[in-house]
């Protein structure tokens, strides 16, 4: 594996991407883990409603939008980001809860 090389050390089209590629493979490893703890929370909740929290889901936007501005990350670019995410994770929860409440009546 190559060395890490920051952005003004990579000279080519080639160097830039090497690194982007480098850095999806961490960003799909973590978003992997969260998959986990999503999966997780879905099992301890028991009603497919309680997979949307208004206020954990605004709790969570504003600390992204704070984290992005601390690296100068475009704020609404993060926030889109996240929120796609979250939809996701709050469809993906809905329908583990669904799919063992429908287990459960069988």
């Amino acid at each position: 594996m190559s060395d890490i090389k920051l952005p003004d050390d990579c000279m080519t089209k080639e160097d830039v991407r090497a690194e982007i590629d480098r850095l999806d493979r961490h960003l799909v490893a973590l978003f992997a883990e969260r998959h986990q703890y999503v999966t997780r929370m879905a099992e301890l909740k028991d009603d497919p409603h309680e997979a949307f929290d208004a206020a954990r889901i605004d709790a969570v936007i504003a600390k992204t939008r704070a984290r992005a501005a601390e690296l100068d990350l475009d704020e609404d670019q993060a926030e889109e980001i996240w929120r796609t995410l979250i939809d996701w994770n709050v469809n993906y929860e809905k329908g583990i809860i669904r799919a063992r409440h429908s287990k459960q009546k069988r």
